[in-house]
């Protein structure tokens, strides 16, 4: 669901503000007694190893998911469909790898059989011809000379791999998928059959790989890939692990990487018998001097994906053991398994796996955990981890509805000091397409006393619930006070919708859905004239306040928000679902702002504005609300001890590179080294963005913006400083690198909102004022179809150009953007086209769009547009563009072969900044 902020003017009638922190509303009060996760920093478990940041077809084309989002999540691995195969619309390895490859992917996996279109491959029955694939116009010969079918698949991908890719040697070449379901089944019959055809399929990618590299490059071997586990329980002639790795070491076949899935319910806690099975068998068969790597390629339910609290349990598992893990595939391709929002946006899922990734500093180590009901598969689990290079320790944890008590100990006072600071944040559920903005600070204290033998008096904190995962840094005495930032933070509540006043709607216990709700249950019914849903909030001051509700849309929708009896507004829904698998529970967000004074006023959720007449596409499921103070531009404060360091950059704490002033801030100094962070824009456009930093001497900086440089700033001697430039942010996760050839400390980076300044610099241009050309056109929408087109109306049948004529659309340039240089388009779009049959994912398609000017050569961008439900609903997806002339107008279209670009609403064009930095004493 989406919709562009909306400004809901109340009046004032109530007193001046106060101030407030952040406000926790957990589904239900809690009796039980703490639990207790117990964290040793003394003893460490091994180098920490990222693997469980994987995901079974999680990438789209290349740009869906966008740059800023695959980074961000720090995604280590991946498995997909290879070159030209049909299981999937998009999501080709070749196509991808230069974007998975950018920063943190290690291994790209390739099924091989997803080049066969249908699910199970080949019906599920083991081809039995003998054909030869033609690879020059893709036809099949029947008999002759040919070999066995599946040979000619892998023969056709593999060369493809091994002669076209730029990273040939970090593939992994999975030979079967799930072969005890598909084509294997039957293991006693069948055991011989898998066995030939393994040695087969494994011989031909090393010969290929020989005949390309020679010793050059090794290719990798993954399997065999079974869909569970078959261990000691199986009976004696079903045992196929036990079969399987006897019959690979004893013919010298051995996989490089074994694979096997975890889909036997929502709790990780089977996984650890199953590696201690591996192991023993490992050392049967292979010896004890041999530990191959694990790829669990995929884990999992639905329940448990978007699921902050759910995933930590995972992640904390695959991360105890070492092994490369993967989400299961259980809805849309391109998405992370439903860990991603939008086009361009975080869930609370997403968050977390951003925040795992943070624990992969150079020289990071995993620490023992010990949580309080290790043989409770739905209890609380951790993950901790040292940087003693930065001196910063870490633990992520979650899933218990109980307060959580940490037991710190192992601190090595050398390292951290006698006194340490403490900062706390949480993510929490939002859905599969909802927003959680940057985690927030839900507890800081700084000077806590460290013992002598590095123990630090127990901490027990609040938790919102059992989805909700929590971020714990501790570090030495930073010169920042941790604790002002939590006061300063921005006032936000959050209701559950099944705790408001209900009006002709109902709560539904949705425990057992597919997909996990907030607290367990959602409001339905909600599609009378009279529904309603009514609460209080008592807000601190006078101001703007977001709210956010989480719900499910099917199509695009309204409700009628009003405030103390009075019509607000128009809250706007965008689509939530691209098929009926999911209706009412696959959830998403829409935020509306509102002007309140200060004090108590009652929020009432409507179907109806006139109340006898239901609002188009009302009929809406609700889950939760999140209401947030924006006042001011909600000032979003990311310090030093948040990002990420590279480079050999590193937080300064009296080791030889900061002290004092500096404590706490990230030393960058010299070419290479920088700082990342990835922000939130609630909405795309101008943000302020501050960076707080001291140098030594004059000093100068670098800022780029998802990859675009934002300009350099300045300090014209040693100081505190804070520099700011005027940045036009996107909407979603931005990321923001920070570089300095001479050297600073940075201590934090804020984003402020600056909406004025959209109105100054950047241009918003109806796609129906444009020019369609070919067979594009303008289409105008009913106003009771629920649309969110911003002006009704949008241009389509983009692309799939013919001989006769290109089908685009024109924009002539205008004030705003008529001179040459780097600008941010915002394209609102409509994608919903599907392709091809599956028994239960649908089969989405990612739409190119290319933006050319005229006048200039190539492309001056382009981008994927990631598929969004629904052709009435409208997102948006920002593409970088770089205007070579001053007058040259904007065709936007989709030139490739037969392929559609995505229906345009309206487009933003933005200069990627808005003047200079400007620097000031601080």
């Amino acid at each position: 669901m989406r919709k562009s902020l909306r400004r809901l003017a109340v009046a004032a009638t109530t007193a001046a503000a106060t101030t407030a922190g952040l406000m926790l509303v957990p589904p239900q009060a809690t009796a039980q007694a703490p639990d207790v996760l117990a964290v040793d920093f003394a003893t460490p478990t091994g180098a920490f190893r990222g693997g469980a940041s994987g995901t079974l077809y999680g990438f789209g084309d290349d740009g869906s998911p966008t740059q800023a989002v695959v980074d961000g999540a720090h995604i280590t691995n991946s498995s997909q469909k290879p070159p030209e195969g049909l299981q999937h619309p998009s999501g080709d390895v070749l196509d991808l790898e230069d974007g998975f490859f950018n920063q943190h992917g290690r291994e790209l996996a390739v099924y091989l059989q997803d080049f066969y279109p249908d699910w199970p491959y080949h019906e599920g029955v083991r081809p039995a011809d003998e054909r030869t694939y033609d690879q020059s116009d893709g036809s099949w010969t029947q008999g002759g000379n040919g070999t066995w079918d599946y040979l000619e698949v892998v023969r056709y991908t593999v060369t493809r791999i091994a002669t076209t890719s730029d990273h040939p040697g970090e593939y992994l070449f999975v030979l079967f998928n799930e072969p005890d379901g598909i084509w294997y089944q039957d293991w006693p019959a069948m055991k011989d059959r898998f066995f030939a055809d393994w040695t087969a399929v494994y011989g031909l990618v090393h010969e290929i790989y020989d005949e390309v590299f020679g010793d050059a490059v090794e290719p990798r071997v993954g399997g065999p890939g079974h869909s569970r586990w078959y261990g000691s329980a199986e009976p004696a002639d079903r045992q196929r692990e036990a079969d399987f790795l006897a019959f690979a070491a004893a013919n010298d076949v051995l996989p490089d990487t074994y694979i096997w899935h975890e889909l036997g319910g929502t709790s990780p806690d089977p996984f650890y018998t199953h590696v201690r099975e591996y192991r023993a068998l490992e050392d049967e068969h292979l010896g004890a001097d041999v530990d191959l790597p694990i790829t669990i390629s995929e884990w999992g339910t639905l329940q448990n994906m978007s699921s902050p609290g759910s995933i930590v349990r995972w992640f904390a598992a695959f991360e105890e053991e070492k092994v490369d893990a993967q989400t299961a595939y259980w809805n849309y391709a391109g998405n992370f398994s439903d860990n991603m929002a939008r086009a361009n946006g975080a869930n609370g899922g997403w968050w977390l796996f951003k925040l795992y990734g943070d624990l992969a500093a150079e020289g990071s180590q995993t620490v023992q955990v010990t949580p309080p009901n290790p043989d409770d598969p739905t209890s609380l689990r951790g993950i901790g981890a040292i940087d003693e290079a930065s001196r910063k320790a870490s633990i992520l944890y979650g899933g218990t509805n109980a307060d959580v008590t940490l037991d710190v100990g192992g601190l090595d006072p050398a390292l951290f000091g006698s006194s340490v600071d403490i900062e706390v944040r949480e993510i929490s559920l939002t859905g599969q397409e909802g927003i959680q903005g940057t985690p927030r600070l839900v507890h800081a204290q700084e000077g806590v006393q460290l013992a002598a033998d590095g123990t630090l008096a127990d901490l027990t904190l609040p938790t919102r619930d059992e989805d909700s995962a929590y971020q714990v840094l501790i570090t030495p005495r930073q010169a920042r006070d941790v604790a002002a930032t939590l006061d300063g933070q921005a006032w936000s509540t959050t209701v559950e919708a099944e705790s408001t006043a209900l009006t002709q709607a109902s709560v539904r216990n949705a425990g057992e859905q597919e997909f996990q709700a907030s607290g367990d249950a959602d409001v339905a019914d909600f599609n009378q004239a009279g529904s309603r849903s009514e609460f209080t909030v008592d807000v601190p001051r006078d101001g703007t306040y977001r709210l956010q509700v989480i719900g499910s849309a099917p199509a695009p929708g309204r409700h009628a928000l009003f405030v103390d009896g009075e019509f607000g507004g128009i809250v706007q829904y965008s689509a939530d679902l691209a098929s009926t698998r999911g209706k009412w529970i696959y959830r998403g967000s829409a935020e509306a702002e509102i002007e309140l004074p200060a004090g108590e006023h009652q929020l009432s959720l409507r179907a109806s504005r006139d109340g006898t007449t239901a609002l188009p596409g009302s009929d809406i499921t609700l889950d939760k609300y999140v209401l947030a103070d924006v006042t001011g531009g909600e000032p979003t404060v990311y310090p030093a001890s948040t990002m990420r360091l590279e480079g050999g950059a590193q937080l300064a704490f009296g080791n030889g590179n900061g002290s004092g002033e500096t404590a706490g801030t990230a030393r960058i100094a010299g070419d290479g080294q920088g700082a990342k962070l990835y922000a939130t824009a609630w909405e795309s456009g101008y943000h302020d963005v501050a960076l707080d930093y001291v140098s030594s001497a004059a000093t100068s900086g670098e800022l780029s913006v998802n990859g675009v440089a934002a300009g350099s700033f300045q300090a014209p001697r040693a100081g505190s400083w804070t520099s700011t430039a005027r940045v036009y942010l996107s909407e979603g996760i931005n990321e923001l690198a920070i570089s300095s050839g001479s050297g600073l400390n940075l201590a934090a980076l804020t984003t402020t909102r600056n909406e004025q300044a959209d109105g100054s610099a950047a241009v918003t241009v109806e796609a129906e004022d444009g020019t369609p050309h070919g067979a594009a056109e303008v289409t105008t929408l009913p106003d009771g179809s629920g649309t969110n087109a911003s002006g009704g109306a949008f241009v389509g049948s983009l692309g799939n150009d013919t001989a006769e004529a290109a089908n685009t659309l024109e924009i002539a340039r205008r004030d705003g953007f008529d001179e040459p240089g780097r600008y941010t388009v915002v394209v609102r779009y409509a994608n919903a086209e599907l392709s091809g049959d599956h028994p239960y994912n649908p089969q989405v398609v990612d739409r190119g769009l290319q933006i050319s000017e005229a006048g200039a050569e190539g492309y001056a961008g382009e981008g994927m547009f990631r598929n969004n439900h629904h052709w009435d609903s409208f997102w948006e997806r920002s593409v970088s563009v770089t205007l070579s002339t001053a007058d040259g107008a904007l065709t936007f279209g989709n030139d490739q072969p037969e392929a559609f670009a995505p229906n345009i609403d309206a487009v933003t064009i933005a200069p990627v900044t808005a003047g200079a930095f400007e620097t000031a004493a601080s």
